[in-house]
């Protein structure tokens, strides 16, 4: 083992901090790449929706993948309290897995996202924790009323008890399951990430000791603050308002949503006091959700290179009332949080935009646009579960462009390759395709959205639309534009969506267009290159052409 690289005062050497520092990330990026390799749902293997992360003995956040979502950080916070909340350090050993996804008992933010959890021991004690997340694409057709309608729950319990796995409970979670002999392999794939962890965290102390590793830790999360802190005091102290309207699928009216930023000194205040009331739909939040999406945003505002530990999160100050939207309460469905999360990132950048106008962007999409088909699949012989988030346009900047048919904000997942959609479902990809003139005018333009559309060759395939910005437009900033709208255009023979869903026969098709992002800044500033360029490239019509000129001219 190396001596610990600190001075006489026992401080640490900052080359060791950035040594270790260097290597807890790496830990966390190899276990990623483990659970990508090792599963086998193409939710995960192909479009990486999951997430690894690293925590200290008290469950603070060290390190966590860079290619994972900013979503899934709200159900990797809350997992690690919930264990030692449920069980004293008696109940936690060597060996033992946990596993859980319940939004109300185990640090959830929706029951697709199942966590596994280890504790990783330096001889007798718990050194730190490992964690997992993955996407399981199993739960399609499903209600979304209330949370008991949306997967089975599960509380933070021990899958996995000193190295021995408990069947029986393996058992009841996988009777729930629409695919289970999918799901059982996603399992071991998250169960293979956390041994890669354990062992390259313990080489790790093997080296330099437990003791500086953890001193490390500890380290990180004081340099996060700091370096958090010094970038709020550069914000022009105030209140900063902004409210925007939100549909979705399952709703009949739009909704109001809203927050108050307080900024005062090294110190962020978000209120989200004057929102609506949690609904019977699975748009709702709980707090993890309402907090990745908070902690995200100011990320992306004060300093993209800073960590996402949790030294981030200690200058911020969340106030949100119980049984609203944006902070549910049992027993309201959360599914589609992923919506009402995007929103909040755009009602975050809306409101300091007056404060900051040269580090937010325009409205994105707006969404998560998730579509699921679900049913069985009479040619191979087997029940068939596809998800899909499809990305839209990104908002322009006060300095470039958005960018087109990307992920926004909270999530950031892969698409889902034809090849490999046509190869694993009875699906046909007709169209997949950025959506010209979708993006808001300005001198910068706003990002394009995307129409995939896909036909069904099998009986009774369950269709599932979880999207917004269908009845509103992504806002511009500062004279810049708003995007087109999202919407879904069913083949005249199908039966139409009612509330998000309906059922789609052989020859079928659902077309799913994602709503464009925002432009930036005056049109009349827009160089003509940059017109003419959009223009050869088919991202804008003559008519949008014709409007910049008209601007330019005025």
């Amino acid at each position: 083992m190396t001596t610990a690289n600190t001075g006489g005062d026992g401080v640490l050497d900052p080359v060791t901090v950035e040594v270790v520092g260097s290597a807890l990330s790496t830990i966390v990026e190899e276990m990623s790449e483990t659970l990508v390799k090792a599963a086998f749902s193409p939710n995960i293997k192909e479009r990486r929706d999951c997430t690894a992360s690293l925590f200290d003995a008290s469950g603070n956040a060290i390190a966590q993948d860079e290619g994972g979502s900013p979503l899934h950080l709200g159900s990797l916070m809350g997992i690690v309290a919930a264990i030692r909340e449920r069980f004293d350090e008696t109940q936690i050993r060597p060996g033992d897995v946990f596993i859980g996804n319940d939004p109300y008992t185990g640090g959830g933010s929706h029951l697709p996202d199942i966590v596994l959890a280890t504790p990783i021991f330096v001889g007798d004690r718990i050194s730190a924790w490992a964690a997992t997340l993955a996407h399981h694409a199993d739960f399609g057709d499903r209600g979304h009323a209330h949370i008991y309608q949306e997967a089975i729950r599960i509380p933070p319990v021990h899958l996995v008890r000193e190295g021995d796995t408990q069947q029986e409970l393996l058992s009841l979670i996988l009777l729930n399951c629409q695919i289970p002999e999918e799901r059982m392999a996603d399992l071991r794939a998250q169960e293979a990430a956390l041994r890669v962890a354990a062992a390259r965290y313990l080489e790790l102390c093997d080296r330099y000791g437990s003791e500086v590793i953890e001193a490390v830790g500890t380290e990180l999360l004081d340099y996060t603050e700091r370096r958090t802190r010094a970038a709020i005091a550069e914000f022009p102290d105030g209140e900063y308002r902004f409210e925007d309207l939100f549909d979705c699928p399952e709703l009949d009216d739009e909704l109001t949503l809203r927050v108050r930023v307080v900024v005062r000194g090294d110190e962020l205040l978000f209120d989200f006091a004057g929102n609506p009331s949690q609904v019977r739909a699975s748009v709702n939040v709980v707090w993890t959700g309402l907090y990745a999406a908070v902690y995200y945003t100011v990320k992306t505002l004060i300093d993209p290179d800073i960590s996402p530990n949790a030294g981030l999160y200690r200058p911020i100050t969340i106030e949100a009332p119980e049984g609203s939207i944006v902070n549910c309460t049992a027993p309201a469905a959360v599914n589609g949080r992923s919506e009402t999360c995007q929103r909040i990132v755009d009602l975050i950048q809306g409101a300091l935009a007056e404060a900051v106008p040269d580090r937010v962007t325009a409205a994105a999409n707006g969404a998560n646009t998730g579509v699921h088909f679900s049913g069985h699949d009479p040619v191979r012989g087997r029940d068939f579960v596809y998800l899909e988030t499809i990305g839209g346009g990104s908002g322009a900047r006060f300095n470039k462009d958005g960018l087109d048919g990307v992920q926004v904000h909270m999530t950031n997942t892969s698409n889902l390759p034809v090849e490999s959609l046509e190869a694993e479902y009875p699906l046909v990809v007709e169209a997949y395709e950025l959506l010209d003139d979708s993006g808001g005018i300005g001198e910068y333009r706003g990002g394009l959205g995307i129409r995939r559309k896909i036909r069904v060759e099998a009986s009774d395939v369950h269709f599932w639309l979880d999207t917004s910005r269908q009845r509103s437009r992504p806002w511009g900033l500062f004279g810049g534009g708003s995007a087109e709208s999202a919407r879904c255009e069913l083949s005249d023979d199908a039966r139409p969506i009612d509330h998000g869903y309906t059922v789609l026969q052989p020859g079928q098709s659902a077309s799913i267009e994602t709503a464009g992002g925002g432009g930036y800044g005056d049109p009349a500033e827009r160089p003509d290159a940059a017109v003419q360029q959009d223009a050869v490239e088919d991202k804008i019509s003559p008519a949008t052409v014709e409007q910049y000129r008209t601007r330019r001219t005025r």
